[in-house]
């Protein structure tokens, strides 16, 4: 395999990968603070045919990317009043999230084109290649790091940003405070349900904004199911990366290369179907993912955050 083939398929990988990076640090967060969404799925696909619509129609992409951002924020905003406030079932909500996400997006996608038509085939503004001066000339890593849109140099700074919120601030020690036993954090002065409510709506704006570079940067344009289950995988992801952001990298790696390397088997005509191709990502995840949880279960690793799924009120301090 050439230099130029091996720079290809990595540039790939971590365009394939930016979108899941964005919804499972942003789940990460969430689940930190100990609030379960399994709404993903859903909130990426709206995310994604509200920001290829809003670029479409006013032809900016600041403005794709905000309403992406909006509309997964105001969907995280159900799941935690229904999981913070009324103290729903969390996997219910969030699964009820989903659906509703999938159906809305198809329903919109056919009628927010111009006159009411379908998005689909539409070409609207996309993000484009950016190199960034004197890193892009670097052998190699310059192209496949730095000759990326600004949707992933965006993702660079996100994820050890989110590291050092979640270790090495104090809100950041709040957070795991929340997410591990929010009834001492409570005591201590700690508010427990705005934490929550902030991390869940800050979770639901990163995975929009997942959605948005679906949609606006890795496969430009909107067709039915664009997210093709990454929301499940990056809550897979979550449970693969043990809650840090930083490891999370390595399984949107992971997914990332497997896709890129199965695309470029279908270029090169080979003669496996293609749905089984189609299905390596999700089926090497799925195995790593196993492979991990045995492996941490054997060191008795910390897993999830022990308040993790459990409604909390005040009045039930212990």
């Amino acid at each position: 395999m050439s230099l130029a083939m091996l720079t290809s398929i990595l540039a790939v990988t971590i365009r394939a990968g930016t979108s899941l990076l964005y919804a499972a640090v942003g789940e990460i967060l969430t689940e930190r603070s100990g609030i379960l969404n399994l709404g993903l799925e859903g909130i990426m696909l709206m995310g994604a045919v509200t920001g290829f619509a809003a670029a479409y129609h006013t032809g900016s992409l600041l403005a794709g990317v905000i309403t992406a951002m909006a509309v997964g924020g105001a969907l995280s905003l159900i799941h935690a009043f229904l999981s913070i406030t009324l103290r729903a079932d969390q996997v219910v909500s969030g699964l009820s999230l989903t659906i509703f996400g999938a159906g809305l997006s198809s329903f919109l996608g056919q009628r927010l084109g111009p006159e009411g038509k379908p998005l689909v085939g539409l070409i609207g503004p996309q993000f484009k290649k950016f190199p960034i001066p004197v890193l892009s000339d670097i052998p190699f890593l310059g192209e496949a790091l730095f000759q990326q849109d600004l949707l992933v140099y965006l993702m660079y700074l996100m994820v050890p940003l989110a590291w050092y919120l979640l270790y090495k601030t104090r809100p950041g020690l709040h957070l795991r405070a929340v997410g591990e036993n929010p009834h001492t954090a409570d005591a201590m002065g700690i508010n427990v349900q705005g934490v929550r409510y902030f991390y869940t709506l800050l979770g639901g704006v990163l995975a929009g904004l997942g959605g948005a570079h679906l949609s606006l940067a890795y496969t430009p344009g909107w067709t039915e199911n664009l997210t093709g289950g990454r929301g499940w995988i990056a809550i897979a992801l979550v449970i693969f990366a043990m809650w840090d952001p930083l490891r999370a990298v390595v399984g949107a790696v992971l997914f990332g290369g497997i896709n890129a390397v199965q695309f470029r088997m279908q270029a090169a005509g080979t003669t496996i179907p293609a749905a089984f191709l189609n299905m390596m990502p999700y089926l090497f995840t799925i195995i790593v993912l196993v492979i991990i949880t045995w492996w941490e279960a054997i060191r008795k690793r910390v897993g999830a955050p022990a308040a993790l799924g459990i409604p909390y009120m005040r009045e039930e301090r212990r």
